[in-house]
């Protein structure tokens, strides 16, 4: 990536924070502040706009969904997350899966952060993956069968009521979460706030997620720049509830801040070594 895409990225995240803070920016006020041209941050918010992050309006932008307060309990489906920011996704999935434990027990959540995961945890010797997401267990399933027979892992899978971000949820999958324990959770989220802590915006999930963290010794967060300061509908673990977070480089040193005085320890992954962070 080169050193123009990579300040582009880093502007857009600093903007981003901004909007999330004060609910709105101005192009004009933004083009003073960076020192560069109305025209590029107008690119910046078209950016940000295509990923369902803000709304576009005359002059400049808003929050997305802020004008309605419409948009915490939408549910954005699997295929449609799996464009959003892949890349520092893979980064974090690269990174958390360095915290598995070969012979030990995990559990992983549901989401697109989680499928990429699930593919790095497929070279930890002797795993047992917990999940109650179809996609992880196919990615784990994929996996398998490109390695030697018997080299992959043991994979349980909850039974439930199928979501649109391919979770299995409801009492079936909450009874058997109940029955379990495991060394470790790593745990996607719709959104991630210092007050509201990891939210969803679909409530069963949310009933599922707290009983993922309950089988849980320890809980890993994995969620990129975007998700910080979003608020779904509806929270299933306080951000002191978290272990670790695992995030990427373009989270903003405010938001970093803010982690750290509530959260054991933060990851923040970088695919490129001379990158700061």
């Amino acid at each position: 990536m080169g050193v123009g895409n990579l300040l582009a990225r880093r502007r857009q995240s600093a903007i981003l924070a901004e909007i999330r803070t004060i609910g709105s920016v101005r192009v004009a006020e933004l083009s003073a502040r960076y020192r560069v041209s109305e025209m590029t941050i107008r690119r910046d918010l078209a950016a940000l706009a295509r990923q369902g992050l803000v709304e576009k309006v005359h002059g400049g932008a808003l929050l997305s969904g802020s004008g309605t307060g419409a948009g915490r309990a939408v549910e954005p489906g699997f295929e449609a997350k799996s464009s959003w920011a892949p890349a520092a996704k893979e980064e974090i999935a690269r990174a958390a899966a360095a915290l598995a434990v070969p012979g030990s027990a995990v559990a992983l959540s549901a989401g697109t952060t989680t499928r990429a995961l699930a593919r790095h945890l497929a070279g930890v010797p002797r795993l047992t993956v917990v999940t109650n997401s179809v996609r992880v267990a196919e990615a784990l399933e994929e996996e398998a069968g490109r390695r030697p027979e018997g080299d992959g892992a043991t994979v349980v899978l909850t039974g439930g009521v199928r979501t649109p971000s391919d979770a299995l949820v409801g009492p079936i999958a909450e009874l058997a979460l109940h029955e379990l324990h495991v060394d470790l959770l790593f745990t996607g989220c719709h959104g991630i706030d210092p007050s509201a802590g990891l939210t969803t915006p679909n409530l069963a999930e949310a009933e599922t997620n707290r009983a993922l963290v309950g089988c849980a010794g320890r809980v890993v967060a994995v969620a990129d720049h975007s998700k910080w300061g979003v608020v779904s509908l509806s929270s299933f673990v306080s951000l002191s509830g978290v272990d670790t977070l695992v995030t990427d480089a373009d989270l903003a040193e405010p938001a970093r801040r803010a982690a750290r005085d509530h959260v054991r320890r933060l990851i923040v992954a970088d695919a490129d070594p001379a990158r700061g962070g």
